[in-house]
């Protein structure tokens, strides 16, 4: 079995962006933005703990999600070359 990269990439790209983005405003609706939260905003250029801030996470987080899997499924794809079983 083969993954498609595209496929692969886009869909971690918007898991991610997407988790990222929730986790940011379900931090500000509780009202404390966490420590990892806070160490976030030296990575990724223009993210704030503020509602536009979740966008910006979207943002990077899609971008990091995506070159994630993309690495992720062309590694898989290049080990699974070898064990063809079916």
């Amino acid at each position: 079995m083969t993954l498609s990269v595209k496929s692969f990439a886009l869909t971690c790209g918007l898991l991610f962006g997407f988790i990222f983005m929730i986790a940011t405003w379900w931090l500000i609706f509780k009202g404390t933005p966490g420590d990892i939260m806070i160490k976030f905003t030296n990575f990724f250029f223009g993210y704030s703990f503020t509602f536009v801030g979740g966008f910006f996470g979207l943002f990077w987080g899609f971008v990091y999600g995506f070159i994630g899997g993309a690495v992720f499924s062309w590694l898989y794809n290049l080990l699974s070359r070898g064990n063809k079983s079916e």
